[in-house]
């Protein structure tokens, strides 16, 4: 497993990291400890998690995923200095009340709170590397394709967010800082306040890039580029639809057992579950096959591979699924493949945007 280092902070992960969104909902506490187990032994090291999570969210879960990594440490002496360990704060509420009581602005105590709470759970003395989970303001995110300015409204500043972030870091609760979910003039922001104000400086973004979802293309790029901020890619399966295991019977809930998409009804109303993000992950997935590949090896190769990704955040549910998803390491995709892959997009443009 190659190593590379996030933005300028000497940072050293891996290239493949383990989301672990499915611990606690798809995932038991003894399957999440043989998957974390695994990913070590394969090299692993970025491992990567919410106060929010496991997904889809539930008032009866939430912070289950932080628990039990936190034991895992407890169970695993000397683990923990072997990982980078990722986290994140929730942002404003998205009609989750539970969290901070639904808040609609991400406050500085917030993050303070927040960070301390996530240490405790994950019984640990820092935090590697911690998130702000989505933008604390009007902005398009999960799936919103337009900005709409009619939305504006007051919010902790950025320049408030990073004072607060800022102060876990010289505290020694956090060595450094990140976003999710970003939009190119967020990125832009975080960092100019940072430089203008001598606060800490982000080091990454962790948005979606897959086949199914290429906004990152749409300008992101070149603000991380220009920016020194490195891109933390998740869901480069497109939640399983590039496996190709949807392409039979859809997300039919009848049959559960195929994966998030057909387990829950919440998640078939996001964007993953468009029927339009299920016609174009049919398309790329036909291709894979026609070049003599596994869906997932081509969706998973052409994030691997792609100059735009310091590191590729993988979930999955069982140990396999875990080896298959290392395995594609260094899957080489040839040009002529690259451009009927870019010519799908130009037909398609990005359903799960």
């Amino acid at each position: 497993m190659e190593n590379t280092t996030l933005g300028g902070s000497g940072l050293a992960v891996s290239r493949v990291g383990l989301g672990t969104m499915t611990f606690g909902e798809q995932v038991t506490q003894a399957d999440a400890f043989a998957i974390l187990d695994r990913a070590v032994e394969r090299g692993v090291t970025l491992i990567d998690t919410a106060e929010m999570y496991p997904v889809p969210a539930r008032r009866e879960t939430y912070t289950t995923t932080e628990t039990i990594i936190g034991h895992w440490f407890d169970e695993r002496p000397g683990v923990r200095q072997r990982v980078v360990l990722a986290s994140k704060v929730a942002g404003p509420a998205r009609g989750m009340d539970w969290v901070r009581g639904g808040g609609s602005d991400l406050r500085s105590e917030d993050i303070a709170s927040a960070c301390h709470d996530s240490l405790r759970r994950l019984r640990t003395d820092v935090i590697d590397l911690y998130q702000i989970h989505w933008p604390n303001r009007n902005a398009p995110s999960f799936g919103a394709v337009y900005f709409d300015p009619t939305k504006d409204r007051a919010f902790t500043s950025i320049h408030d967010q990073l004072q607060a972030l800022t102060a876990l870091v010289r505290g020694g609760k956090v060595r450094h800082i990140g976003l999710s979910n970003e939009t190119p003039w967020g990125v832009s922001e975080f960092v100019r306040v940072a430089e203008t104000h001598g606060l800490a400086r982000v080091v990454s973004v962790q948005n979606p890039y897959t086949l199914v979802n290429r906004v990152v293309d749409n300008g992101l790029d070149e603000a991380l580029h220009r920016s020194g901020v490195s891109l933390l890619a998740y869901s480069p399966l497109g939640f399983g639809t590039l496996t190709g295991k949807y392409d039979d019977g859809g997300f039919d809930e009848a049959n559960p057992q195929l994966g998030r998409l057909a387990r829950f009804a919440s998640m078939r109303t996001q964007r993953w579950g468009r029927a339009e993000t299920l016609t174009a992950a049919r398309r790329y997935n036909a291709l894979a096959r026609e070049a003599g590949l596994t869906p997932t090896r081509l969706a998973l190769a052409f994030v691997y591979t792609n100059w735009r990704v310091a590191s590729t955040l993988i979930g999955v549910t069982t140990p396999a699924q875990l080896n298959e998803c290392i395995d594609a390491w260094g899957t080489k995709l040839p040009a002529d493949l690259l451009a009927r892959i870019d010519g799908i997009r130009r037909e398609i443009r990005d359903p799960a945007q």
